[in-house]
């Protein structure tokens, strides 16, 4: 799996990953593991559905408490 980001960086937790595995069926290409050692697994077309929320401010509201 190729690495592309760190979510957080700032400790030594296991902070949330984002992997590209290139040897995945494309429906589960994209990587995301969280710092309990769990991931899931999506598409690069689903990655871009959620990049685009994000970039839309869909989640603005949940971190807006913070």
């Amino acid at each position: 799996m190729r690495h592309i980001a760190t979510f957080c960086g700032s400790c030594s937790c296991g902070c949330p990953e984002l992997y590209l595995d290139e040897d995945a069926t494309p429906e589960r290409r994209v990587v995301i593991t969280d710092d309990f050692g769990q991931r899931i697994q999506l598409s690069l077309e689903q990655l871009a559905d959620l990049v685009a929320d994000v970039r839309r401010g869909v989640l603005d509201e949940v971190l807006a408490g913070t």
